[in-house]
């Protein structure tokens, strides 16, 4: 597991990633879905933040629930029982069920245990699994450890969101 030990990011700073990203997506004509569970539409919030967004942006679920996890993406019961929400095996589920329910050419997804509670000794609080994915392509997923209260972890797996995605939107 990685450990970061990154400063948060302020407000301005996630509203610049999501400015830069948009940039990125608009001149390559990209369309963007999301996929949220800790991070609860924060993602899908400072992208739309961005004037503009609508050329870029498609739509975003928020899937906080196991059940809407499988309701709204697809993401198999059994995938949850045996590796947890908080695996990257299911976010790389949750990024190919936004393909199942549009037509974007890139997703992110996210789950994590944001605090204070939730935590475990193999998933302590702090833990955030990260997918991206291109529409036809193998998702890529990260674990992550985030230090800090419920906000700041999730403030930095917005900002991890939004690095990867400009990361796979300019290649």
């Amino acid at each position: 597991m990685n450990s970061s030990t990154s400063h948060i990011p302020s407000d301005q700073q996630l509203l610049q990633l999501a400015e830069q990203l948009g940039r990125i997506l608009f001149e390559k004509s990209l369309l963007l879905a999301t996929a949220e569970s800790c991070t609860g539409g924060w993602i899908a919030q400072i992208l739309t933040a961005v004037v503009g967004s609508s050329a870029w942006f498609d739509r975003g679920f928020v899937t906080y629930s196991n059940q809407a996890k499988q309701d709204l993406l697809g993401v198999s019961a059994k995938t949850l029982d045996q590796y947890g929400a908080v695996s990257e095996q299911v976010v790389q589920e949750m990024v190919a069920g936004v393909f199942q329910n549009c037509t974007a050419d890139l997703a992110v997804s996210v789950s994590g245990i944001a605090g204070p509670g939730g935590g475990s000794a193999e998933k302590p609080v702090g833990t955030v699994c990260l997918g991206w994915c291109r529409s036809g392509e193998q998702a890529i997923s990260v674990r992550k450890h985030f230090a800090g209260d419920r906000e700041a972890v999730r403030r930095q797996a917005v900002a991890g969101a939004l690095r990867g995605l400009i990361d796979l939107a300019s290649h």
